[in-house]
């Protein structure tokens, strides 16, 4: 199935690199020059990822961004200036799934969106088939639900797959080399903080529920475990 790939950056230039790039790659390539048509393009085209910029005229990428996490869970890569880390942050912690930045080899960019594209598809075949439980927390990751005391949380797809992880092997102690794999499908780097960022999100869900508060613990040195008692 021919997979589609929404664009929106208002450098035309680069657009039309990476349609032919992307197009040439098997996907269908759909490309805007700002953000205001974001959430109506993609109810019409229900595209399978989206590249969003941040620096965008009108309504910046973030404002985007976070539009579009009103209504869908569709997995974005956003492009961000070298060095920005205050944009990248935000980014992650407002639902975005991976960021790159600018001036970047398109070669990776094709990497990075076959990885989370992959990465969805055996979710949905093999995580989300069923209802994870552990120490009475519940995740529906086919509808990327997260159930507490009876409330359902709307996850993000990435927040999805590394609380599956997280619940599927209690009381294991996972190194960020381990999640930066399984969730992101790349090696982890020392400056990259999507990992930290998404489990900050994820504390903050869990910290009204005192019976949960603690679950998320950080390992020293190491990485992150979820708690089952």
């Amino acid at each position: 199935m021919e997979q589609t790939i929404l664009i929106i950056d208002d450098d035309a230039k680069l657009q039309d690199l990476l349609t032919e790039y992307l197009e040439n790659s098997g996907f269908t390539v759909v490309s805007l020059l700002n953000g205001h048509d974001a959430l109506s393009s993609i109810r019409n085209i229900a595209p399978s990822l989206i590249i969003l910029d941040v620096m965008l005229p009108g309504k910046d990428g973030l404002e985007v961004l976070r539009d579009i996490r009103t209504e869908s869970t569709v997995p974005i890569i956003m492009l961000t200036a070298r060095g920005d880390d205050a944009d990248r942050i935000v980014g992650l912690e407002l639902g975005a799934d991976d960021y790159l930045s600018k001036p970047f080899n398109p070669r990776e960019l094709l990497a990075r969106i076959k990885a989370i594209l992959r990465r969805f598809d055996n979710s949905t075949a093999k995580v989300t088939s069923h209802q994870i439980e552990c120490a009475g927390l519940a995740l529906e990751a086919s509808r990327q639900i997260l159930i507490i005391d009876n409330e359902q949380i709307t996850l993000s797809p990435t927040e999805t797959k590394l609380m599956a992880e997280l619940m599927r092997s209690p009381n294991h102690e996972f190194s960020r080399d381990d999640l930066m794999t399984k969730v992101w499908g790349r090696e982890f780097n020392a400056y990259d903080r999507s990992i930290d960022v998404h489990i900050s999100k994820l504390r903050n869900i869990l910290k009204p529920y005192n019976e949960h508060a603690h679950r998320i613990r950080t390992v020293w040195g190491k990485g992150y475990m979820f708690l089952s008692d």
